[in-house]
C-alpha cells in the first residue's frame, strides 16, 4: 500500500522544498497556503493544508487527499509534476494527515476497519465525511464539489469514502488501494505473510508519529538478515519488543479470523456510490489486487455506469511519475504512459464530474496493453471475446496447449527438494531494504534467469510462438502437487521469454526509440507477467488451517490476477514453480504447526515437492486468450 504513497507524497513535498532552496531568486508561490485543524465528530482535530491557486478567479472544486505520510508545511513554489495536468483545470488542493500522524490528534491504528452500524464509531470513512462537510462550508470560493484521489494508503482512504460518501463528494480516483490485508495486497498473499514488507512497513508508520521511520538493518543484504533472524517470533523477541501495534496484530492473528474479516472492508461495498476511476499497475509490487476488487464490487449495482477501471504497465504508483516510458529495463514503445494517463484519462475524468466540462467515459475499462505497447479500451471487463484456454505443464519440462496424453505421461511428475535453510530469493541478491528506496519498485519485472539453474525451481518452456498470443482478463493456475512434509507453499510464475539472437536489434526493431538501448539487455530476458503463491495449510479453508497429507497429490487453485499482455511472435512462454520466495514471503516450516508465527527452529524441515503432469492430474494455467 504504502511506500509508493509515501513516495508520491514525499515527491510533492521534496520537489517543492528543492525548488525553493535551489532557485535564485525564489519563484512566486503557485498556491496560497493555509494550515487548519479540522474538527471530527468526536472532538479530534486533523492537521490539514489548503493550497489555493494564486490566480483563482472563479469558484473551484476541491481535490482532497488524506495521508499518513505528512503534508506540506509551507507554500509550494511550483506545481508538482503529478498535479500539472489537473492544475491546468483549476482546483483547490487539500491534503490532510490521518489521525495520530504528525500534528493530527488521536491515535493512528494502521487499520481499515469500518463499522457503519455503530453511530459512535470513528474511522477513515467518518473522518472523510466530516472533513468534506467542513471544507465545503469553510474553504473560500469553492464550488461545492469535492473530488478525492490518492495512491496506496492515500488510495485506501479515498476508497473508504465509498462506504458512506458525503453528498458533496462527486468523483474519486482510488489508485492502488488495498482492500483485504490477509487475502492479498500488502501484508499477505492468501495467508502467506509478506515478511520483509510487514516488518519494515509496520515500523515505518508506527515507530514514531512525527516521522516515517526506516528500520535500521546492520547489513545491506536483507536476505541474509532475515535468514539469520530465524523463526518469526524473533522479530518481537530480539528487535521490536512488542512496540509496534500492527505487527503485534499480524502475529496474533495468523488465520482468516474475525479480525481480518473486519479489516476486509471491501465486503461492505456492493454498489457504485460515487463515480470512481480505479487505477492499478500490472507490476504493482504492493497493491495489484485491491483496485480490481473495488471495481468488481462496485459493479454489483452500477445503474448509471460510473465505475471505471484503468490498468497499465506500472510498478506501485508509477502512473504519477513524470513519464512512465519504461518499467525497469522494459521499454514501452516510446509511450510516456504516466503522462498519457494523466492527460487522457485522469484529468478529463475529474474535469467532467467536477467542472461539468467534456464528456463522460464511454468505456468500462482502459488498459495499456504490454507487449503490443498500445492503449486499449473495452466496453466490459474481461472482454467478451476473451476465452479461458488451458496451457499445460508437461513432465518433460515443456509447455503447450495440448493436454497430457498417456504416451507423453509415462513419467507423471517432476520433483525438487525445498530447503527452508536455503530458500529461493525473490529477487537477485544482494536484496536492499524495502525503504528508503533501491530496487524494490521494479522487482516484479526482474529477469528470472537468476533462478534458472537452482535445483529447487522447476521451469516449463514452450516452443517459440509462430504468431502473437494475446491474453486479456483473469489468469489462474490449477496445479496438482504433493509434498513429503505436512505443509508447503507453491509459487507459480508465468513468464514471457524474449528471443535470443546474435543480432539483438533484429527482433526488436519496432520497440520504439529505446530499442537500441535495451535490446542487448533484453536478449533472452525472462519477463514475469503473473506471479503468485498459495500456502498449503489454507488450501481447503482460510479460517481453519489443516495439515497436508504427506506424499499425496493435492489440487492447488492459484489466482494470478488480471492482465492484458501480448506474447509476441518468436517469444516463448515459461512457467516456473518453486516453494520459497524469500524474504518477501516468510518461510513455511513444511511441518504443520498451529501457527507459523510461533514455530521454533526445529519445526523447519526440508521436503520433496512433486508437480504432476498426467491425464488424471493435468497441471495447467488458464489463460484468457483473445483470438
Amino acid at each position: 500500500m504504502r511506500p509508493s504513497a509515501y513516495g508520491v507524497a514525499a515527491l510533492i513535498i521534496a520537489s517543492a522544498v528543492d525548488a525553493q532552496q535551489t532557485a535564485t531568486p525564489a519563484p512566486a508561490p503557485a498556491f496560497t497556503f493555509e494550515e487548519v485543524m479540522i474538527p471530527m465528530r468526536d472532538g479530534v482535530h486533523l492537521q490539514t493544508t489548503i493550497l489555493t491557486p494564486v490566480d483563482q478567479k472563479v469558484a473551484l472544486p476541491i481535490l482532497f487527499r488524506r495521508t499518513p505520510y505528512g503534508v506540506p508545511d509551507a507554500p509550494l513554489s511550483r506545481v508538482p509534476t503529478s498535479w500539472k495536468e489537473l492544475a491546468r483545470d483549476g482546483y483547490i488542493f487539500v491534503i490532510q494527515n490521518l489521525r495520530g500522524r504528525f500534528k493530527s490528534e488521536g491515535v493512528f491504528k494502521l487499520s481499515s476497519q469500518v463499522n457503519l452500524a455503530d453511530p459512535a464509531s470513528t474511522n477513515e470513512t467518518t473522518d472523510a465525511y466530516d472533513s468534506i462537510d467542513w471544507l465545503v462550508k469553510h474553504v473560500r470560493n469553492n464550488n461545492g464539489k469535492v473530488g478525492m484521489y490518492g495512491v496506496s494508503y492515500d488510495g485506501l482512504t479515498t476508497a473508504l469514502a465509498l462506504l458512506k460518501p458525503h453528498p458533496a463528494l462527486k468523483a474519486m480516483s482510488e489508485q492502488a488501494a488495498p482492500v483485504d490485508q490477509w487475502m492479498n495486497d500488502d501484508m499477505h498473499r492468501y495467508g502467506a505473510l509478506r515478511e520483509s514488507y510487514g516488518v519494515e512497513y509496520s515500523v515505518l508508520e508506527q515507530a514514531d508519529k512525527n516521522k516515517n521511520t526506516n528500520f535500521e538493518f546492520d547489513k545491506y543484504d536483507t536476505y541474509s538478515w532475515y535468514l539469520g533472524l530465524g523463526p518469526l517470533s524473533n522479530v518481537n523477541a530480539n528487535y521490536l519488543h512488542g512496540s509496534i501495534p500492527f505487527w503485534n496484530d499480524l502475529v496474533a492473528h495468523p488465520d482468516y479470523d474475525s479480525f481480518w474479516r473486519k479489516e476486509g472492508w471491501i465486503n461492505q461495498l456492493h454498489a457504485s456510490t460515487v463515480p470512481n476511476l480505479n487505477v492499478a499497475g500490472f507490476w504493482d509490487q504492493e497493491d495489484p489486487w485491491g483496485p480490481w476488487q473495488i471495481f468488481r464490487h462496485a459493479a454489483e449495482h452500477d445503474p448509471d455506469n460510473t465505475n471505471f477501471m484503468v490498468a497499465g504497465p506500472w510498478y506501485h504508483g508509477e502512473w504519477q511519475s513524470p513519464k512512465g516510458d519504461s518499467i525497469g529495463l522494459i521499454p514501452l514503445g516510446g509511450h510516456e504512459t504516466a503522462r498519457e494517463f494523466r492527460e487522457m484519462i485522469e484529468a478529463p475524468f475529474f474535469r467532467y464530474y467536477l467542472h461539468g466540462q467534456g464528456s463522460k467515459p464511454t468505456w468500462r475499462a482502459t488498459t495499456f496493453q504490454s507487449g503490443a505497447n498500445r492503449w486499449r479500451t473495452y466496453p466490459s471487463w474481461p472482454p467478451g471475446e476473451s476465452k479461458p484456454t488451458n496451457l499445460y505443464l508437461h513432465a518433460d519440462g515443456t509447455l503447450s496447449f495440448n493436454a497430457p496424453t498417456p504416451a507423453k505421461s509415462a513419467r507423471e511428475y517432476r520433483e525438487y527438494f525445498s530447503d527452508p535453510a536455503n530458500p529461493v530469493p525473490y529477487r537477485q541478491r544482494p536484496i536492499s531494504p524495502t525503504y528508503p528506496g533501491g530496487d524494490w519498485r521494479t522487482w516484479e519485472v526482474a529477469d528470472q534467469r537468476f533462478v534458472d539453474n537452482r535445483p529447487d525451481v522447476l521451469s516449463f518452456v514452450s516452443v517459440a510462438l509462430d504468431h502473437d498470443l494475446t491474453i486479456t482478463g483473469e489468469v489462474a493456475a490449477d496445479i496438482f502437487a504433493s509434498t513429503s512434509g505436512t505443509d508447503a507453499d507453491f509459487v507459480v510464475k508465468l513468464i514471457d521469454v524474449y528471443p535470443e539472437s546474435a543480432q539483438p536489434n533484429a527482433w526488436d526493431a519496432d520497440a520504439g526509440p529505446a530499442a537500441g538501448v535495451y535490446a542487448r539487455s533484453l536478449n533472452g530476458y525472462e519477463l514475469p507477467i503473473a506471479m503468485e503463491i498459495r500456502r498449503g495449510r489454507y488450501n481447503s479453508s482460510y479460517e481453519h488451517p489443516h495439515p497436508l497429507p504427506a506424499n499425496t497429490p493435492v489440487e492447488w487453485k492459484i489466482p494470478l490476477r488480471d492482465h492484458d499482455h501480448v506474447f509476441l511472435k518468436g517469444h516463448r512462454l515459461m512457467v516456473q514453480v518453486q516453494s520459497t520466495w524469500f524474504p518477501v514471503i516468510d518461510r513455511n516450516p513444511q511441518r504443520f504447526v498451529p501457527s507459523i508465527y510461533q514455530a521454533t527452529a526445529a519445526d523447519y524441515v526440508g521436503a520433496t515437492q512433486r508437480v504432476y503432469s498426467s491425464p488424471s492430474r493435468p497441471s495447467h494455467l488458464v489463460l484468457p486468450v483473445v483470438p
